[in-house]
């Protein structure tokens, strides 16, 4: 049944003054629960969710912030708007103060099945048409309004819109169901009002930038530009499914925060392989036609953190011929939230400002809705990036932003750190069989310590507490006696077994500081009934060796002198991750769970190991 949103009447234009550079921030209503200082979010220990805080910056740049692991209290309503507004202001920068009349109009835009969309419509003054930037979002277009308000004053129209079945939208609560289509009806009535020019520009961030990247698998030829931050392009490899495994944590809590729909979550638990419903929604099946050029901005602990590196190298290496050569992207430190300095445990110097200002959207929006490049636009980069050293040694190499033309940014020599049966890590084989096993039992599994969490405390964490379990194995390097520089996608090429039919296997990289400190930097899982693909579930025989490959992500790190190269291996995280029962049984079936003894096969013919992309740089 689809759920109709009690409609609201189109509002006629209307006119109002600003006199400020940036408009006020969401205030307390007098139905919130709580008083909220401007800027600050309190957030439910039951909703594990990290501490979000907004920070002013002068002149009057405001950024979003997610820190971890402090929790504190907030409705979930608040949650949502607050964490609009920042994203909103992320895209703001300096303004002269003015005086200027904007025209507004609230709008219900009809899509092809006859549901209409609630859109609001900020216009600058002047009997003529302008370039427009568009952001469609589930969070409450009103949490925008600030975009709508500093575009105008920038000479730009802006379109915010509810998505379908959100807020004052109509159709079914579902998130990103119908985006494709949705994007395209609203780009094509957009497009065709008097005060669009024909140039129009998307804008986002997270779930914005997801909406964005459906929005342009419709291949409408109407997308003139995007500004993506933290967005995903697969919604099944990069969001829900990664590995194969059911991101618990991230997806339950989003959807019940987010307030989505009853159908939401069983929708996405109906569809556990990449199957009929998640290709219809994959954006990177559409490259070769997508022909904007965008800004792409990303942090190595973010919950999409290869998605924004895909999708980068998708548009850029692979898109039409508006989008080739034309792509940004921008990696930090972060976690999902961007322009930080702290991610997790750590502080990373120089963090929140990147070199020469690469994401400011305005700049980008400028060059390619208003064809009045600056300069300095048009000299920075494609590829701004930092690299993560030693944060505790203030002559340690790396704890830098570098740029580059390209992603990865420099030549690398895949090196294989080989797992010994003694725990150690090297760079040479075995000429003896070794196996190393370990049990594992859904009931009381591996508790998730940081990495790429949204919910849950994210980023670089102290790995300690998990060494000590004996399902976890951990191996690792001697001291390095000279700095290693690793740059790239990392991976673990594994030769396994297990008593089951079918079992998870988790790998994280992890650099130990000479305190015997433990930080996580990239992580990877596999189920391995997908081990051959994630469109086909093929399950194990019992206890027969077969070579897996578990996709870590990606990662740029000095690994500084007098540090440890270290491998966790184990087969859950939890509650991050929804834990195999072990029993071959479908997704989330009530079959009781079983314990599973898995093992890593060490021998010259199952030479398992860690690849590293090593850079030949020197660094200094």
């Amino acid at each position: 049944m689809v759920h109709r949103c009690k409609r609201q009447i189109a509002r006629p234009l209307k006119s109002f003054s600003i006199a400020h550079p940036i408009a006020s921030p969401p205030q307390k209503t007098t139905n919130s629960p709580l008083a909220l200082p401007v800027g600050y979010i309190e957030v439910p220990q039951t909703d594990r969710l990290a501490t979000m805080n907004t920070i002013l910056r002068p002149p009057f740049q405001r950024v979003l912030c997610i820190v971890a692991p402090i929790r504190l209290h907030v409705t979930s309503l608040s949650l949502l708007l607050l964490l609009t507004w920042g994203l909103n202001l992320l895209a703001q920068s300096a303004a002269t103060p003015s005086s200027i009349q904007i025209t507004f109009l609230n709008q219900q835009i009809p899509m092809r099945d006859g549901i209409q969309l609630s859109t609001d419509i900020y216009i600058p003054p002047g009997n003529r048409q302008f370039p427009v930037i568009l952001a469609r979002t589930p969070y409450d277009k009103h949490g925008s309004a600030n975009l709508g308000t500093n575009g105008v004053e920038r000479g730009f129209a802006v379109v915010i819109q509810d998505v379908r079945g959100r807020h004052a939208s109509e159709g079914e609560n579902l998130p990103f169901d119908q985006d494709i289509t949705d994007g395209f009806d609203t780009l094509k009535w957009v497009s065709a009002q008097p005060w669009c020019n024909g140039k129009i520009g998307t804008w986002g961030g997270s779930a914005g930038a997801i909406t964005q990247l459906q929005l342009v698998a419709s291949e409408s030829p109407l997308v003139t530009c995007q500004h993506l931050v933290v967005g995903a392009p697969n919604l099944y490899t990069d969001v829900v499914y990664t590995g194969g495994v059911f991101r618990k944590a991230l997806v339950e809590d989003w959807l019940r925060i987010s307030q989505f729909g009853p159908q939401a979550l069983p929708r996405w638990i109906e569809h556990p392989t990449y199957d009929a419903y998640w290709i219809a929604r994959d954006t990177s099946r559409h490259y070769p036609k997508i022909n904007a050029p965008a800004i792409h901005v990303g942090g190595y602990w973010d919950i999409f953190a290869q998605g924004t590196i895909d999708c980068f190298r998708g548009y850029q290496e692979k898109g039409g011929p508006k989008a080739r050569g034309h792509q940004r992207l921008i990696l930090g430190p972060w976690t999902h939230g961007v322009l930080q300095e702290k991610a997790g445990e750590l502080s990373f110097p120089g963090a929140k400002r990147p070199p020469g200002n690469p994401h400011d959207s305005w700049s980008w929006f400028d060059r390619w809705l208003r064809d009045q490049p600056k300069e300095k636009s048009n000299s920075l980069p494609s590829v701004t990036y930092y690299v993560v050293g030693d944060v505790t040694d203030k002559n340690a190499p790396g704890n830098e932003w570098r740029t580059a033309q390209s992603w990865p940014p420099l030549p690398t020599l895949p090196t294989r750190f080989f797992l010994r049966a003694d725990k150690s890590l090297t760079m040479s084989t075995t000429d003896q069989e070794a196996v190393v096993s370990w049990t594992y039992d859904p009931n009381n599994p591996a508790p998730t310590i940081g990495g790429i969490q949204l919910t849950l405390p994210a980023g670089p964490m102290d790995q300690r507490a998990l060494d000590t379990r004996s399902d976890v194995m951990v191996f690792t390097t001697l001291p390095l006696t000279t700095p290693v520089e690793v740059i790239g996608r990392v991976a673990a090429h594994l030769w396994v077994s297990t008593s089951a039919t079918d079992t998870d296997f988790f790998a994280t990289l992890c650099d130990v500081y000479p305190d015997g400190r433990a930080f996580n930097l990239c992580e990877g899982r596999l189920r391995t009934r997908f081990r051959h693909g994630f469109s086909t579930e093929i399950l194990m025989t019992p206890n027969q060796v077969e070579k897996i490959e578990l996709d870590l992500w990606s990662a740029s790190v000095v690994f500084n002198r007098g540090h440890k190269i270290r491998l966790q291996i184990t087969s859950s995280s939890s509650p991050g991750f929804d834990p195999n029962p072990n029993n071959g049984r479908p997704f989330r079936s009530k079959d009781p769970a079983i314990t599973a003894t898995n093992r890593i096969h060490l021998a010259p013919n199952m030479a398992s190991h860690l690849l590293l992309p090593i850079t030949g740089h020197q660094p200094r």
